[in-house]
């Protein structure tokens, strides 16, 4: 159901975002819960508290085709009926979520609508140990109206700023948060239309999805068939992890994706060496994993043999492109960019293949803030013969975790893409002199490069030492290992 343009006037009760902040602290606070899996159990609760609501919008989707609708989740287990209900003994709320709703929500079946809900519960559990702390997250939770579209922008908002939190203080969500800014940029440059599939192969988030969507929507006729298009036939998704897997579903179901098309699997396990056609998508935006590992056995699955996930990634991804198809990825700045033996047949593929146009070098700050701090780069090509020349751009700026990349950042850089402009941080390399580097496709600034991003002494000295004190912290959990 396309949304309304107007949306309602937030009532008196709705829900703040210094209600969800309290439904964190509740449950950092659970002994079964603490700092590592709040995210996880606020996440199933939000599920199910807004699933009722998608519900209510699936029904009158079915009953506007003049189709009888039948509920997802039976009446005993949607939350309006155990959530709202008055437990003289508290212990038997926790009783009844372990044993009756969990057990009930993964063994769905029948439809997508229950397989989908299968799948995200099939590895979740509650941790929530005390029904006072579940209580109060409750009451906070059913502030959320069936119908209130109000609600669940903020609720996208926050649960976004929850997911840049995670970086900060866990360092490890850079793996499934991509900066919106530097997401929007890269839309903007693929430049989606209403019949494109987009598809993600390491969803993470879901942000490239969601802000696809709100791309196409905003550019499209807003009308019931073009929602019926962007809810069904458009964003396409596949996830290894299992937290990544539920963020990234309840992402997109805040931002009004209703069912969305995301696969639970190890996307690199997948042989590529002949890809269906039904398999390809007209467009792929995504992060793939850096630096990660993979069983030595998956290395078989491509071509041109590698350790490296994000080399594993980057044939996976020019093989699942379609003809004429359109591409935009994050890089890292290392062996994937300049480096000899399978590397440099890996980009002497793709060069071939496709017609990388772009490449934009972002500072090494960008991604700091969700606790990774390697430099990047955004590479763009699409499939309609061999690459010609490639423009570079550069991003000028210094990103810490206090000062964060914004849109604005990006905008020089995109206008100077559009008209493929020369200057002092943008120029244009051809394809004999990249063969010639040996298939090097790193950005060299013929004009001294991007020096007023260059870390000072004491930010090196700074970085230096935190790094120790990671290894060190590594170090000390292996001795505990190796002791037990």
């Amino acid at each position: 159901m396309p949304r309304k343009k107007k949306q309602e006037q937030p009532k008196k009760d709705s829900l703040t975002k210094a209600d969800i902040k309290r439904v964190c602290d509740i449950l950092r606070r659970d002994d079964g819960v603490g700092a590592k899996d709040y995210i996880e159990q606020f996440s199933w609760l939000l599920f199910l508290r807004v699933f009722e609501g998608v519900e209510s919008q699936l029904k009158d989707i079915e009953e506007a085709e003049g189709r009888k609708y039948k509920p997802v989740i039976d009446t005993e287990f949607q939350w309006s009926s155990w959530a709202k209900k008055d437990w003289k003994d508290k212990s038997e709320l926790i009783h009844f979520v372990n044993k009756k709703l969990f057990p009930y929500l993964k063994a769905l079946k029948g439809t997508k609508e229950k397989d989908k809900i299968a799948e995200l519960f099939r590895e979740l559990h509650n941790k929530i140990y005390s029904p006072y702390n579940l209580l109060e997250v409750i009451e906070i939770l059913d502030k959320v109206e069936k119908h209130h579209f109000q609600d669940t922008h903020l609720l996208s908002q926050v649960y976004e700023e929850i997911l840049q939190a995670m970086g900060s203080e866990g360092g490890w969500s850079g793996e499934v948060y991509t900066p919106r800014p530097v997401i929007r940029l890269m839309i903007k440059i693929v430049n989606p239309k209403l019949g494109d599939t987009i598809f993600d192969p390491f969803v993470g988030s879901a942000g490239f999805l969601v802000e696809s969507f709100n791309y196409l929507y905003e550019n499209s006729a807003k009308d019931v068939r073009v929602w019926k298009t962007l809810q069904t036939k458009t964003l396409f998704g596949k996830e290894k992890k299992p937290l990544p897997f539920l963020i990234g579903n309840m992402n997109m179901i805040l931002h009004h994706i209703l069912v969305p098309n995301l696969i639970r699997t190890n996307t690199l396990d997948e042989d590529v060496h002949n890809v269906p056609e039904s398999e390809k998508h007209s467009i792929i935006l995504t992060n793939p994993p850096f630096g990660g590992d993979e069983e030595k056995r998956i290395g078989r699955n491509y071509p041109i043999k590698t350790a490296s996930t994000e080399a594993m990634a980057l044939q996976y991804i020019i093989r699942h492109l379609k003809n004429g198809g359109r591409c935009g990825v994050v890089l890292p700045e290392g062996n994937i960019m300049f480096g000899g033996g399978a590397m440099a047949r890996i980009r002497q593929e793709l060069l071939e293949k496709c017609n990388v146009h772009s490449i934009i070098s972002l500072p090494q700050g960008v991604f700091t803030e969700m606790g990774a701090g390697v430099k990047t780069n955004l590479i763009f090509f699409d499939k309609t013969g061999s690459t010609k020349e490639i423009w570079y751009g550069e991003v000028k700026g210094k990103f810490t975790k206090k000062k964060t990349i914004k849109d604005e950042h990006l905008e020089d850089v995109f206008e100077k893409w559009k008209k493929r402009e020369i200057s002092e941080s943008s120029w244009v390399v051809p394809i004999e002199k990249i063969k010639e580097r040996g298939y090097d496709i790193s950005p060299k600034n013929p004009n001294g490069g991007d020096s007023d991003t260059l870390l000072t002494p004491n930010e090196i000295l700074k970085e230096i030492e935190q790094n120790q004190r990671e290894i060190d912290k590594i170090a000390s959990s292996l001795k505990d290992i190796l002791k037990k």
